[in-house]
């Protein structure tokens, strides 16, 4: 049986922020490794240092860190790229389907982060049309029986989030490729807020393209995205909005002839080479303390938030059944934003969109999430009286 504590206290120390505050923020921003520090000083000294040579060690770090994560995310050799966030590379991949002839519809989630929906309108220039699905009653998942309903053989893609941003709902993913299958429609995964907390292994759950970023439970820099795309479909797209590096070979500078091979053909001029330096700490210790057991802490954790929830009678945006949760808890109930602020006054890092969401990870403790509760409740009196 996994000890969860034995496994906050292995990592805690990796974490500075830890040593002053309870964070309970990752749904939003991972806390920061130490780490970092040594390779901001690393970079900063062959700024100094600068010779041109120093792209052939950059290329080998922007390598690594896609081979990490191809490994830890079930992904073979090739089928990652990162840029500075997922929105630029969700819009190359989108923006590289074909929306001329009878598919053209893509359908999205009202559910889904903003910038979903704002790439999908804005490839209506390109014939594309949209459809959005509503939440199910009480609006805190997705409708998905009007979701698969949505799914013909009119659907160019369907573009969804995995795990939702704003009440950490998670979606059957089975069920929608199974029908996406059926009519011949690809499946892409906003997988932002599932990768590192949820178990995501891209080969098994079959979906095209996933995209993500670093910077929540990957405890990675703010400003570095990531895009799978399954290899057999990389080779059929050609991207509208593209550049220098997505070359077979960039260093060469030589005229355009072809497309990378691989994933690296969705990267567009001079990467983010700082950030995937910087987000290689994060995800070493993610991937050394490993998927299945932060599942496990999150899930215990997010546990004791909903039963507080339960014997306060607050309402929770957020899933109870644990094959339907990611790894954050969203609270609703009056004076809620009041509540947030105070709290980060005393040191409790969350967040509030729409509701407090609290979000503890595999550095949290038993006795921080006992600390934050008490506290929560004397708050939670405060304002409702």
């Amino acid at each position: 049986m996994l000890d969860i504590d034995a496994q906050a206290q292995r990592v805690r120390r990796q974490f500075p922020i830890l040593e002053s505050a309870i964070y309970l923020n990752s749904c939003s921003t991972g806390a920061y490794p130490a780490g970092m520090k040594a390779r901001l000083s690393a970079h900063w000294e062959t700024l100094r240092t600068w010779r041109d040579d120093v792209w052939e060690r950059w290329l080998a770090d922007l390598a690594h860190f896609r081979g990490t994560l191809e490994t830890f995310l079930g992904a073979p050799a090739g089928s990652v790229v990162t840029d500075t966030n997922a929105s630029v590379l969700l819009s190359r991949v989108l923006g590289s389907l074909d929306y001329a002839g009878d598919r053209r519809r893509i359908v999205v989630s009202s559910l889904d982060f903003p910038t979903v929906e704002w790439i999908a309108r804005a490839l209506g220039r390109r014939g594309a049309e949209v459809t959005v699905v509503p939440p199910a009653p009480g609006g805190c998942s997705v409708d998905e029986e009007r979701l698969l309903a949505a799914i013909t053989e009119e659907v160019r893609v369907v573009c969804i989030s995995h795990v939702t941003f704003s009440t950490s709902a998670m979606l059957d993913v089975p069920a929608l490729v199974q029908r996406a299958r059926r009519h011949g429609v690809l499946v892409v995964l906003d997988a932002y807020q599932s990768v590192g907390v949820v178990p995501v292994d891209v080969t098994a759950l079959d979906v095209d393209v996933v995209v993500g970023g670093a910077k929540k439970w990957l405890c990675g820099a703010p400003d570095l995205g990531f895009l799978y795309v399954r290899p057999s479909l990389t080779e059929t797209l050609e991207p509208l909005h593209t550049g220098w590096f997505a070359g077979e070979a960039p260093l060469r500078f030589e005229q355009v002839e072809r497309f990378a091979p691989d994933a690296r053909r969705f990267g567009s001029g001079t990467p983010a080479i700082l950030p995937a330096q910087l987000s290689q700490s994060g995800l070493d210790i993610v991937r050394s303390a490993g998927v299945e057991s932060i599942r496990a802490a999150s899930l215990s954790h997010t546990e004791r938030l909903l039963a507080w929830a339960r014997d306060h009678r607050v309402r929770t945006l957020t899933p109870a059944e644990p094959s339907r949760r990611g790894g954050a808890v969203t609270l609703a109930f009056e004076g809620s934003d009041a509540v947030t602020r105070e709290l980060l006054e005393r040191r409790f890092v969350v967040s509030h969109r729409g509701g407090l969401r609290i979000s503890p990870h595999f550095y949290n403790t038993a006795e921080e999430i006992t600390a934050f509760l008490g506290t929560l409740s004397t708050l939670h009196r405060r304002h409702s009286t």
